[in-house]
């Protein structure tokens, strides 16, 4: 049969649909879609990340995982905010000033209370004995963090206005090196460069949460994510609990692979596991009148512009 233009076109037709139901179409699922999650260097995500567990729960979906890391959950939430990342967790505080800017972000699950995991630190040689003393002093802490909300609610008990002292925002590690040259009163810092602090230089504690705060651990990931892809949330939650099971059954052997991942030895780390929950659980309504707390608090301090309700970036319960 001679190759007319009509009959050229049919078999180009064809090859083109057979391409696409079959090669191409093919070759397009191979070009997996990337889940970019965010994490810092202590916590359950970095364990997930050099465990390697969740890349296979992923492929499954479809799914590869790029991973970046933030020296504090402001940073982290910032690039939530700019599309850079799909998922992260921080403290109780960053979310606040992220929602307070607009950032498109959607709670999907919490770690339990570790009140101990955060404390406002001094020298060891320090005449300042109570919160009440900080007083007129300089406090060192990271923004927007989960430790600035410990230092607004421990002034508040001790009776202090939070305007009566001195705040310097310093990340982690220029924050540890202003205390150790005392260019600051105090630190207030969680773990485990808390408990690091407390072992190695002999920092002590004017307070750390306990009766003043939850520190609460919160994950997160932006609007558009939670609905495009909700199963990719709910493999990334199923991994991060089962590894918070694993730490909570293994402890010492966390510590040990946490140990060269941040730098820290191993017993400072077991100090600052012993202090966490390392669990998941979905977003309850006690847990979201909590954080509304935090956020009034913020709002009335004048440290956020505007007033911002919680329930607004909840991810719905999902059937």
């Amino acid at each position: 049969m001679p190759l007319t233009r009509r009959r050229f076109a049919a078999l180009l037709a064809t090859a083109l649909a057979a391409g696409l139901a079959t090669g191409w179409a093919g070759g397009a699922h191979a070009q997996e879609k990337v889940v970019r999650i965010g994490y810092q260097k202590y916590g359950t995500l970095i364990l997930l990340k050099n465990k390697g567990l969740l890349e296979g729960k992923l492929k499954a979906l479809g799914y590869s995982v790029r991973w970046a890391e933030f020296p504090a959950g402001p940073q982290l939430l910032e690039a939530l905010n700019a599309g850079a990342i799909d998922f992260g967790n921080t403290g109780e505080a960053p979310p606040i000033f992220a929602q307070a800017a607009g950032a498109p972000l959607v709670y999907v699950g919490y770690e339990p209370a570790a009140p101990e995991g955060e404390a406002i630190l001094v020298p060891k040689g320090s005449p300042l004995k109570t919160v009440a003393d900080l007083k007129g002093k300089t406090v060192a802490l990271n923004k927007g963090s989960n430790v600035h909300y410990l230092l607004v609610k421990a002034l508040e008990k001790a009776g202090v206005a939070y305007a009566d002292v001195k705040t310097t925002f310093l990340t982690p590690a220029d924050a540890r090196a202003a205390f150790e040259r005392g260019a600051v009163d105090a630190w207030a810092i969680w773990d485990p460069f808390q408990a690091a602090a407390e072992k190695t230089i002999e920092a002590r504690q004017l307070a750390d949460g306990t009766g003043i705060v939850s520190n609460y651990q919160f994950y997160f990931t932006t609007k558009n994510f939670a609905e495009q892809a909700p199963q990719v949330v709910d493999a990334v939650l199923a991994g991060v609990a089962e590894i918070g099971a694993w730490v909570k059954a293994n402890p010492k052997a966390a510590a040990e692979e946490f140990s060269p991942l941040v730098g820290i030895p191993t017993p400072i780390l077991e100090v600052a596991l012993a202090r966490q929950q390392y669990d998941v659980k979905p977003i309850t309504p006690a847990v979201v009148a909590q954080q509304q707390e935090v956020a009034d608090a913020f709002h009335k301090l004048g440290l956020i512009p505007k007033p911002i309700r919680i329930s607004d970036a909840v991810r719905a319960a999902r059937s």
